[in-house]
């Protein structure tokens, strides 16, 4: 999820440096992005800045603040977005969460989350991030997440199922969000539907 909270230490520490594939994908991504709004185009800069700290910077370890991936997954027709009751915070929002070192791009740190929280296999993502958003969050005991968003699409037929962290799963029209919602939730819904209207994920309108 992408504002789970995590209080303690984490109990295996991993060596920084084992991010550093990742570190270089996620650099080289968002130097190429173009931003999706002027909030998003802020949240670059800041994030290209934290990336400068090294690959610690993809690490929940890194107390200043940490790159994590989030996805807003549409089913197959593009008219309902999943969307989860985090069971902490206790508030509907997109599927996603921290990095971990098996994953070699940020498509797959996001791909890898939205597919262990829905349980849905098949998944397919557009690799262009739709936003970018910094908030702050209770890892490490106060952090912020710099968290990178992607589009993906469901296959038809998709059934989902609830992972241990979220209290309940739900499909809803992008124009009728569920309550209480996440800030920053609400604003992926428009360019999570331009990317795939404009992405091989499927056939445009």
């Amino acid at each position: 999820m992408p504002d789970t909270a995590i209080t303690g230490p984490t109990a295996h520490p991993t060596d920084p440096e084992t991010y550093a594939p990742l570190h270089a994908d996620a650099t080289a991504l968002l130097e190429d992005w173009q931003p999706t709004s002027p909030e998003a185009a802020s949240a670059r800069e800041r994030t290209l800045t934290l990336l400068g700290a090294g690959p610690i910077a993809l690490s929940r370890q890194h107390r200043p603040g940490h790159i994590t991936a989030s996805t807003l997954v549409l089913d197959a027709t593009g008219t309902r977005v999943l969307l989860c009751l985090h069971a902490k915070f206790a508030r509907w929002v997109q599927l996603g969460g921290h990095c971990e070192p098996v994953d070699q791009t940020l498509v797959d740190a996001a791909l890898r989350e939205a597919t262990e929280e829905s349980g849905i296999a098949g998944l397919r993502i557009d690799p262009v991030p739709i936003d970018i958003d910094v908030h702050e969050v209770l890892c490490q005991g106060g952090s912020r997440h710099y968290d990178v968003r992607f589009a993906v699409l469901a296959p038809p037929g998709a059934v989902e199922q609830v992972s241990d962290e979220a209290e309940e799963l739900g499909w809803f029209p992008p124009d009728q969000l569920p309550e209480p919602l996440a800030g920053g939730t609400a604003q992926l819904v428009a360019p999570a539907l331009a990317a795939l209207r404009r992405s091989p994920l499927r056939l445009a309108p």
